[in-house]
């Protein structure tokens, strides 16, 4: 009995990676869910990445509510989304998503003024760009808190409702920062690499449980044209427009796609460090400019945050 069920696994998988092939070349826009009239919950709503997935949300139909500690900012968000369909709902509070009991009460009015949750975008994240011994600890803190640690008290709060009906979508915005490392991004990196943990494995509970009508993606963009960033340079692959990156995403969850990367050419990242020698992917980094990328680094505060203390030329891999 055992070794037939495992060829019947076997046979799974084979299936399974041939349909990934096929549909790698069906249009993404033909195999796209409808989420009219859902509620979709998008945390870091305020501004940049959330601002854009809650207008594109609300264009096809959906209703939306956005959280984030800026007031002025989720006002602006809720005008713009107004704008875009005036026949959704939106709703914006103000939370501080570090404070599990914040999230949990907020969530709570969330359902009471306007429905359960359909999908949850854990979206908010913050940066601080600087070497390791030049980052507060209170900051580095902070940044797990927001980046990770919150993604435990947001999902916990909207999941038991999913899973009572067996439907809902979590998305977490993660970070090709989520899949290797970075100068100037210790707690960045760590934090998003948690982050990425985190859902793939609340997705294989949710396998486990057989709630095969709850869905989730995790996403790792590349470094995105947000005040968040500013200052990011590189001589590769310059810092990705923020309407292209919200496109790529929308694709990513109406397709119920579990790991979307943006650009594409992020997903060879993991096979590079898997086949490369150690060295070899240093070396690699090197050329992509991954030492400097983050030296003129200024973030949403503008102040430079003077990184390059690393002297390039005495750099030697042995």
């Amino acid at each position: 009995m055992k070794s037939s069920n495992n060829f019947i696994a076997f046979l799974l998988i084979f299936y399974y990676w041939i349909r990934g092939m096929l549909l790698f070349f069906v249009p993404k826009s033909l195999r796209f869910k409808s989420v009219k009239d859902r509620l979709v919950l998008i945390t870091g709503g305020g501004s940049g990445l959330g601002r854009a997935l809650a207008i594109r949300f609300a264009k096809r139909g959906a209703h939306v509510v956005v959280w984030d500690v800026n007031k002025s900012g989720l006002e602006e968000t809720v005008e713009l989304v107004k704008g875009a369909n005036p026949d959704v709902k939106v709703k914006s509070y103000v939370c501080d998503i570090t404070d599990r009991h914040l999230v949990y009460e907020t969530a709570a009015k969330v359902k009471r003024d306007v429905s359960a949750v359909d999908i949850l975008v854990n979206n908010a994240g913050v940066v601080n760009g600087k070497n390791l011994m030049d980052i507060p600890d209170e900051k580095i803190v902070q940044t797990f808190q927001v980046n990770a640690i919150s993604h435990f008290w947001t999902v916990k709060a909207v999941l038991p409702d999913m899973m009572a009906r067996d439907s809902g979508h979590i998305v977490s915005i993660a970070s090709v920062a989520g899949s290797t490392g970075s100068c100037q991004l210790t707690d960045y990196c760590a934090s998003k690499f948690a982050a990425v943990g985190f859902e793939e494995s609340l997705r294989f509970e949710l396998l486990n449980a057989n709630l095969l009508g709850v869905k989730s993606t995790v996403v790792l963009p590349y470094f995105i044209n947000t005040g968040m960033f500013a200052g990011f340079k590189s001589p590769i692959l310059p810092a990705l427009e923020p309407d292209y990156v919200a496109d790529q995403i929308m694709a990513g969850i109406l397709t119920d796609a579990e790991h979307v990367a943006v650009p594409r050419i992020c997903y060879t990242l993991n096979t590079l460090k898997t086949i490369l020698p150690t060295k070899a992917f240093y070396k690699l980094y090197e050329v992509l400019g991954g030492y400097e990328v983050m030296e003129d680094f200024v973030g949403r505060d503008g102040a430079k945050h003077n990184n390059n203390y690393i002297n390039n030329n005495n750099r030697k891999v042995k």
